[in-house]
């Protein structure tokens, strides 16, 4: 069996584990019903796969439950207005456009998606997509982007300030000019209880000299 196949056997024990978990924790007395044996309402045993230990399940199940981190990302939910200003290269004139970003839930709570659209003044309708989570494993923020200007993806992961307040990103893609891997710098910062920046800095491809590249205050809709 090679490692992907392994790790979706693993998920799959995980999430079949944390299911007969959930299901016992919803079992309720039926006072209308009479006493059965126990034998009769028992769930199947689940058995470990060879060489599996209890604690190797539970390492499985906590892996594959949202915690804290997932509820920090939860707090993004809703739709945001965005004010967009874009930078080509160094020095250039700013390109200033507005946005909109919806984000909801997915995969019960363990996800976010975030979706993106808006207009880039010269090049036409912009559509982004993130997928964004926190890896109980890795313990780090970690976030896939795709947009219609591009047929790269995007591999990102984070980390949280001690004080909650700024997320820090490391994005890695190809350049097209280069034809070689770069990473993208994204800070995202809260600056009030609705409100939120996001600082993109790039290599500049013709010095290799980091930049400003983009900013966008972002304003949650009540």
């Amino acid at each position: 069996m090679n490692v992907k196949h392994w790790s979706i056997a693993v998920s799959l024990v995980a999430i079949v584990a944390a299911a007969a978990v959930a299901q016992d924790s919803k079992k309720v007395p039926d006072k209308k019903a009479p006493d059965k044996p126990a034998a009769a309402v028992a769930q199947p045993e689940l058995k470990l796969p060879p060489g599996w230990t209890a604690a190797d399940m539970q390492a499985c199940i906590a892996a594959a439950t949202p915690g804290a981190m997932h509820e920090r990302l939860a707090k993004d939910i809703g739709v945001w207005q965005g004010k967009n200003t874009m930078w080509m290269a160094p020095g250039t004139e700013p390109l200033k456009s507005d946005s909109t970003t919806t984000v909801s839930a997915i995969m019960d709570g363990r996800f976010v998606k975030l979706e993106m659209a808006g207009e880039i003044p010269g090049m036409g309708p912009y559509n982004g997509l993130a997928i964004s989570g926190y890896d109980n494993v890795s313990k780090k923020f970690t976030s896939t982007w795709i947009d219609n200007h591009g047929t790269g993806m995007s591999i990102g992961e984070g980390e949280l300030s001690k004080d909650g307040k700024t997320l820090s990103w490391n994005y890695k893609f190809n350049c097209p000019l280069t034809n070689k891997p770069v990473v993208m710098r994204q800070i995202e910062t809260i600056t009030g209880p609705e409100t939120k920046t996001l600082e993109m800095y790039s290599p500049d491809p013709k010095t290799g000299k980091e930049y400003k590249m983009m900013v966008i205050e972002l304003t949650k809709k009540k």
